[in-house]
């Protein structure tokens, strides 16, 4: 707004003159300052509606001096209290669980351990995923609470500690090559049983093989020959009786004697080493002639 001021004033000659004096006021009028208005309005809205955010995100976070609700800072490092879920892969030096709780780490698709160098590079990895366990390193070892190797597996082979290795499932264990023990022992009450479904069963020691049942039978079946050999010594079957039920008779050439009402037979011997029985006579029945 404009407004014009009329003053008088007098010159040299002492007449007056009119003087025009100009004064101008500034102010905001009319949709100006409403929109004005409603733009301060609009920002504290605004204002008031972020700080109710903030209110109720540190409340539902459960915010305090300590941390954020079940996570919580001290000196050690993080500790959190009941389930969490992790979107992104999550670094840490060691985790532990409570000392009355276990640690369960679950995942809809796979778990997977990563242990990298200075450089970043990946130098072992345990993955656990829906159908198989998979293992990464130079070596595998498996321990007890008392520092006692359980188990070292690395590109040489497998070793079990203690001594022992026990096999309980239904179909027991399948060896591809030889194996080399100083005791193959069956679970009590369990019977221990070696199998070659296609091929043969071989069972060499430099001192002796010993073969015991202590309460039960030992039945050894083949589909071909059975043979039991000693290098440097005696085959010796020591039993209270030996039967061959199946061994086929052989004919004697001379007339058979009986003692009683039994027959009294004799064991030969062929030169291929077969045996056979033949009716006992006088003199030896035994000939090569027979069927050897």
């Amino acid at each position: 707004m404009v407004r014009e001021q009329y003053l008088t004033t007098t010159d040299e000659s002492g007449a007056l003159a009119p003087v025009t004096e100009y004064i101008y006021m500034i102010g905001i009028y009319g949709w100006r300052k409403r929109c004005l208005y409603l733009f301060v309005l609009l920002l504290l809205i605004i204002l008031v509606v972020n700080f109710a955010l903030t209110i109720w995100i540190l409340r539902v976070m459960w915010f305090n001096t300590e941390g954020m609700g079940y996570l919580q800072v001290n000196e050690d490092g993080l500790r959190l209290e009941g389930e969490s879920d992790f979107l992104f892969p999550v670094y840490a030096q060691e985790i532990d669980s409570r000392e009355d709780s276990a640690l369960l780490v679950h995942s809809s698709e796979n778990v997977t351990l990563n242990a990298r160098n200075d450089n970043g590079d990946v130098t072992g990895s345990v993955s656990v995923g829906p159908s198989q366990a998979e293992g990464f390193g130079q070596h595998f070892n498996i321990s007890s609470n008392h520092d006692e190797n359980l188990f070292y597996a690395d590109i040489n082979g497998a070793v079990v500690g203690k001594g022992k290795l026990r096999v309980t499932g239904p179909e027991g264990a399948i060896f591809e090559h030889s194996v080399r023990t100083p005791m193959v022992k069956a679970v009590l009450n369990k019977e221990l049983k070696l199998e070659s479904p296609t091929r043969s069963l071989s069972m060499d020691a430099p001192k002796g093989v010993h073969v015991k049942a202590l309460a039960g039978n030992v039945d050894v079946t083949a589909h071909f020959d059975i043979q039991l050999h000693s290098t440097a010594g005696l085959l010796i079957l020591d039993a209270e009786s030996v039967r061959l039920p199946t061994l086929p008779v052989g004919e004697a050439r001379t007339s058979g004697v009986s003692q009683g009402m039994y027959d009294i037979y004799e064991v030969c011997v062929c030169p291929s080493g077969k045996l056979f029985i033949s009716k006992a006579g006088v003199s030896s029945t035994c000939s090569e002639s027979q069927d050897c």
